[in-house]
């Protein structure tokens, strides 16, 4: 249904939004996005570890490994560069949806 362009481009932002709620793993990522979409938006969890990988480097995130058993996960938490990073992308993505209504006469009802 979603071109992988639009999930691409918004995989920061739902990442960085759930990070903000909570410290979680990539395959806890992967799996509350498909949950909350109904199913309409998913990612391969192999996807989701570039993509925290890449934000880990910006700082953005910090990552550690935990003990869960006889798993070992790396558990990612928001840092205040992150935080700063989700208000930008939030208002990016208010804009943007702003002016499509605007373009297309459509609202959000």
């Amino acid at each position: 249904m979603f071109t992988p362009e639009l999930k691409k481009g918004s995989v920061e932002l739902l990442v960085l939004a759930l990070l903000a709620e909570a410290p979680r793993h990539g395959y806890q990522i992967g799996k509350l996005i498909e949950a909350r979409s109904r199913g309409l938006l998913t990612f391969r969890v192999s996807s989701l570890y570039p993509v925290l990988a890449r934000m880990e480097e910006r700082g953005w995130v910090r990552g550690r490994w935990v003990e869960k058993g006889e798993q070992r996960l790396r558990f990612y938490h928001l840092t205040s560069p992150g935080k700063a990073a989700l208000a930008r992308k939030q208002e990016t993505w208010r804009t943007y949806a702003r002016v499509i209504d605007e373009l297309t006469g459509w609202s959000h009802a």
